[in-house]
């Protein structure tokens, strides 16, 4: 018995040392509305840069704050499915009227990626397309996680290598 009740308190102890890692998030689901209106808040936060990974992009609100977070000199950048988003008017053929800097990728059968780097710090990711439909029909979810600049830095990574496989859309069309 004194053995079980040393080996819990030791237990209990070494826990109690452990520092509990805790983070900020947020989460929302779509149809109900919610989705979007993270997504917009996330891109509303950022005061250095915004990095997008994209496969469907045509929704106009997330352009039209994309291109808000520019003018108030936020550094955008936007890599997307070339097969997604070309063809027909998009959001990224909108954003590359406007100067933002937009990189199509059609190295893969699809580049399904949806996610959001603000600042080096934060992560918007989840099933959410940047559509109409992911914000009004589809059954979609968002997750932003905050002051995560490890996990960040490694979904940078991955944006770095698409976009450097990524067309100019400027050059492109």
């Amino acid at each position: 018995m004194r053995t079980a009740l040393s080996l819990l308190l030791c237990l209990f102890l070494s826990l109690a040392s452990v520092p509990a890692h805790s983070f900020d998030y947020e989460v929302a689901f779509s149809p109900r509305g919610q989705s979007l209106q993270l997504v917009l808040k996330t891109i509303q936060s950022a005061q250095k840069s915004i990095r997008v990974a994209a496969y469907s992009f045509t929704s106009k609100p997330v352009a039209m704050a994309l291109v808000a977070a520019e003018k108030r000199g936020v550094d955008v950048k936007v890599v997307a499915d070339q097969k997604a988003n070309s063809g027909k008017y998009t959001a990224v053929t909108f954003l590359a009227n406007q100067g933002i800097p937009v990189k199509l990728n059609g190295n893969y059968p699809i580049m399904h990626h949806k996610f959001i780097l603000v600042d080096g710090r934060h992560l918007q990711t989840g099933s959410f397309n940047y559509s109409a439909a992911a914000a009004n029909k589809n059954a979609e979810n968002v997750l932003v996680l905050h002051d995560m600049p490890d996990m960040v830095e490694q979904y940078q990574a991955e944006w770095g290598q698409l976009w450097d496989e990524g067309t100019d859309m400027t050059a492109a069309y």
